[in-house]
């Protein structure tokens, strides 16, 4: 299916792009909690959103 060679750059490639993403995204870490302070009671407000939708739904329905 896949030669040895191909299954070794495939791992080294996942570990390497995994470790670049960790170390970017401490990098970017302070800077998002400024600029994106707000945003989990978006995502709060969202879900509660989508579970009162559904739940009218399952109401009206029968």
């Amino acid at each position: 299916m896949f030669s040895t060679g191909q299954l070794i750059f495939a791992a080294v490639f996942v570990l390497v792009f995994s470790w670049i993403l960790v170390i970017s995204y401490k990098k970017d870490n302070n800077l998002h909690l400024k600029n994106y302070r707000g945003v989990k009671w978006i995502g709060v407000v969202f879900v509660l959103f989508v579970i009162i939708l559904f739940g009218l739904k399952y109401l009206l329905k029968n």
